[in-house]
C-alpha cells in the first residue's frame, strides 16, 4: 500500500515515515502542499496522510482541491489544530479520518489499516503464489501452509514488485528504485541476499535470474 504523507516538520516526517515503511507501507514524504499536488497528478496512491499547517497549500485547500478533481483516495488529517470548527473544515473538505498531534505511532497504524481495510474490504487480497503459499497485499503477510511467515520490509517490498509483475522480467534499476531511497545506497549483495530469502521460502524455482538484468517470478 502506497501513502503520500505531507508534513513540512521535517524531523517528525521522517520519523513516520520511517515507521510506516518498517510496517510495510511504501512512504512516499512531501514537505508542502504544492509538491504534495505534483505527485498526486504523477502517481497513485492508496491513502493520504496531510498535515494541515503546511506551506504553499494547506491541508484542507488541498484536499478540496484533489476532491473537485474527483480524486477519492482515502485521506486522514494529522494536525495539532483542536477547535470543533478546524474538525468540522477537515471533514467538509473530504476527509475520512482526523487525528490530533501529539498522538501514538500504533493509533495512527491503526487508524491506516482500519480505513484501508473499510475502503478495500471488497477486494480480493490474496494472491496464490504456488501450492500452500499465499501472499496477502493488505496486511503484507506470506503464509506457508497456513503459517504466517515473517518477511523483513525490503523483502516484502520486492515480492510485492515481482508479484506486480508476475511472469515479466523487473529490471535491477527498478528493484533499486522500488526498495532503496534516493539518499540511501543500493546494495547488489543485500539484494541477492533478499532474492535467496525469499527462494528458500516460496521455492528456488519461483524466481529466476537473468543475470545483469534483472529477475522474473514466474507462476
Amino acid at each position: 500500500m502506497k501513502i503520500l504523507y505531507l508534513e513540512d516538520d521535517i524531523t517528525l516526517c521522517d520519523t513516520i515515515a520511517e515507521y510506516l515503511i518498517e510496517e510495510g507501507f511504501d512512504v512516499k514524504a512531501v514537505y508542502d502542499g504544492e509538491e504534495a499536488l505534483e505527485q498526486v497528478y504523477k502517481e497513485s496512491f492508496d491513502l493520504f496522510l496531510f498535515d494541515v499547517n503546511v506551506p504553499k497549500i494547506n491541508g484542507f485547500k488541498l484536499l478540496h482541491e484533489l476532491r473537485g478533481a474527483n480524486i477519492l483516495t482515502p485521506t486522514i488529517f494529522t494536525t495539532s489544530l483542536q477547535g470543533i470548527n478546524d474538525l468540522s473544515m477537515g471533514y467538509e473538505s473530504g476527509a475520512d479520518d482526523y487525528i490530533k498531534k501529539p498522538f501514538a505511532l500504533k493509533e495512527l497504524l491503526f487508524r491506516i489499516k482500519a480505513l484501508l481495510k473499510r475502503e478495500f474490504k471488497s477486494q480480493n487480497f490474496i494472491i496464490k503464489i504456488e501450492d500452500g503459499v499465499k501472499f496477502n497485499t493488505f496486511t503484507n503477510e506470506l503464509y506457508i501452509r497456513e503459517r504466517k511467515t515473517a518477511l523483513n520490509p525490503k523483502e516484502t517490498l520486492l515480492l510485492k514488485l515481482l508479484l506486480k509483475h508476475q511472469n515479466e522480467c523487473v529490471l535491477l534499476e527498478d528493484i533499486y528504485s522500488e526498495l532503496w531511497t534516493h539518499d540511501e545506497p543500493y546494495s547488489d549483495m543485500s539484494l541477492r541476499t533478499y532474492i535467496k530469502n525469499l527462494r528458500k521460502l516460496i521455492g528456488k524455482e519461483m524466481i529466476i535470474s537473468i543475470k545483469k538484468v534483472g529477475y522474473k517470478l514466474v507462476q
